[in-house]
């Protein structure tokens, strides 16, 4: 299996349990890992167009809002899996880096994976 990864998607956006995260917002970073037939051809149709999965993936995470990191990863799962049909297998980490924790910690993530 080939592979496409977008790594590092970086958004202001407003997911949380806290009633302050849903006001202030926080840094939200995804990585797209995508199982494929990487293209022999010089054609995009050929294969995913990573323009149109960030698109997808900002949409989910911008324009909407989720309690839970994991709701918000599995959305962003099922939407490119329903528009990209190339996509054999697809991994998904949101990252929120800086967790209201009370402690110091650099990042927490939910990771899911699927395969058609």
């Amino acid at each position: 299996m080939d592979r496409i990864a977008l790594i590092g998607l970086e958004f202001h956006a407003y997911h949380g349990f806290h009633p302050e995260e849903g006001k202030l917002g926080a840094r939200f970073v995804v990585d797209i890992e995508m199982g494929l037939v990487a293209s022999k051809t010089d054609d995009l149709r050929d294969t995913v167009d990573y323009s149109a999965v960030y698109s997808l993936v900002r949409k989910e995470v911008v324009d909407k809002q989720y309690q839970l990191i994991d709701t918000l990863a599995n959305q962003i799962a099922d939407v490119l899996l329903m528009t990209q049909p190339r996509i054999m297998e697809l991994t998904v980490r949101v990252h929120k880096p800086h967790a209201p924790l009370p402690g110091i910690i650099r990042d927490v993530y939910v990771e899911v994976q699927r395969q058609r």
